[in-house]
């Protein structure tokens, strides 16, 4: 294993579409730029495989500015450290890197939130985002038969994609009520763009049901999912499906952030009008500083990476768009509120922690998610609670108490060679 040394002006963390657009605006207005982010190419979730055959028109419009750009991408890997101030450490299959950096940004986007029901660990069930990345790196799915359940408007563009693959969907459950969403589609009026997304969206899922008040209750099957139990109102009924594509929403990455001691309230880290964080030359865009959709992510890294460029009157410019998609966020968030009756879904004997094979009867009697930890080792496994700690902050009302370096797993040698 090697250790190599990087040294740039501008650092950014994470190669999703915030990400990405920081980097242009930075590199464009002179500064010398890297990219880190740990998947094998650029996009993130939402431009995936985007890079070589776009679908989206803004993707493809982003990714050839960025091809005519001086950045310096460095894939496949990982952050997972901060030794000292201005200094990163990341490592791949093969190295370290220690990045050192004059500015550094923070996109590391998000992650599904998954909620404990009977059967939630079986094969076949996965995360609505996850079933759709599987596919675009070659899960074949035609013919299969799916249920898309959970909440927001990713369930729709994971529906859709599925479906354009060939895939069978049989419904989407939607745990948001049908007064919740048609108020949210009130919301809409004026803003064109979001009701042409809206009204194309819903003719490409002609045919699909699309259930209000609806949620999973159990998955059933011997060695991978056979059926799943869907509950809305006081009726409940098993539908034979292939694939269970559930998601709660999304719950920000804020690790990183919170390592480097960046000021979080309710899980998003606080940022001023340029995007910047509490701590000096830190700045964070797209969904660590709430969850907003792709346009606020775009408008928010443009922001960001011009903020740290030292082109504040350029950013400026751009305050009116983001406060624009702000407005859209907040109606989005409330539409899709989780509501209490998620909270009764686990049995005692349903896993909570993956990792640690710990179930909800177990977690009853801590008082705190430390005290689960000490008692339990929920949280303390690979994941480090990524998956198991959001869904005990719904289930129990816990917080986290602290992120330790190092913030992923690595390999032994990478820490004793700092």
């Amino acid at each position: 294993m090697s250790r190599q040394v990087h040294v740039c002006e501008v650092l950014v963390v994470g190669a999703g579409p915030a990400g990405l657009v920081a980097a242009y605006r930075a590199a464009q207005s002179g500064k010398e730029v890297t990219v880190v982010d740990d998947n094998p190419d650029a996009g993130g979730q939402i431009w995936r495989a985007e890079k070589q055959k776009s679908s989206s028109a803004e993707a493809a419009k982003w990714f050839e500015r960025i091809r005519q750009a001086k950045i310096q991408f460095i894939n496949g890997a990982r952050v997972y450290e901060q030794p000292a101030p201005g200094t990163l450490l990341a490592e791949n299959d093969n190295d370290v890197y220690e990045l050192k950096y004059q500015k550094l940004i923070l996109a590391t986007g998000a992650r599904e939130l998954f909620l404990p029901f009977p059967g939630w660990t079986l094969p076949n069930v996965l995360g609505a985002g996850g079933l759709q990345a599987l596919v675009k790196t070659g899960l074949p799915i035609d013919g299969r038969k799916v249920v898309v359940a959970g909440s927001g408007p990713l369930l729709l563009a994971v529906a859709d994609y599925l479906k354009r693959s060939g895939a069978n969907v049989l419904c989407i459950a939607e745990q948001a009520s049908r007064t919740r969403v048609a108020r949210f589609g009130f919301s809409l009026i004026g803003n064109v763009g979001k009701i042409s997304q809206a009204m194309k969206l819903r003719g490409q899922l002609s045919g699909i049901r699309y259930l209000n008040g609806c949620w999973p209750v159990a998955a059933h099957g011997e060695e991978q999912l056979e059926r799943v139990t869907l509950q809305q109102g006081e009726r409940t009924w098993a539908v034979e499906c292939d694939y269970l594509a559930c998601g709660f929403h999304l719950i920000a990455n804020v690790e990183l952030a919170q390592l480097f001691g960046c000021k979080t309230q309710n899980g998003f880290v606080t940022v001023d009008d340029y995007q910047r964080s509490s701590i000096a030359d830190v700045y964070c865009a797209g969904e660590i500083t709430g969850i907003g959709g792709l346009e606020l992510s775009l408008v928010e890294g443009e922001i960001a990476g011009l903020a740290a460029a030292g082109e504040e009157t350029s950013a400026r410019a751009l305050f009116p768009a983001r406060d624009k998609q702000r407005k859209f966020a907040g109606a989005l968030n409330r539409a899709f509120e989780l509501r209490s009756e998620l909270k009764q879904l686990a049995t005692p004997n349903t896993i909570v922690c993956r990792c640690e094979d710990v179930t909800f009867e177990r977690l009853q009697s801590s008082e705190s998610w430390r005290a689960a930890k000490l008692h339990t080792r929920c949280g303390m496994g690979p994941c480090q609670g990524r998956i198991c700690g959001a869904a005990a902050e719904f289930l129990f009302s816990w917080k986290f108490e602290s992120v330790r370096p190092p913030v992923f797993p690595v390999r032994v040698e990478s820490m004793m060679d700092e």
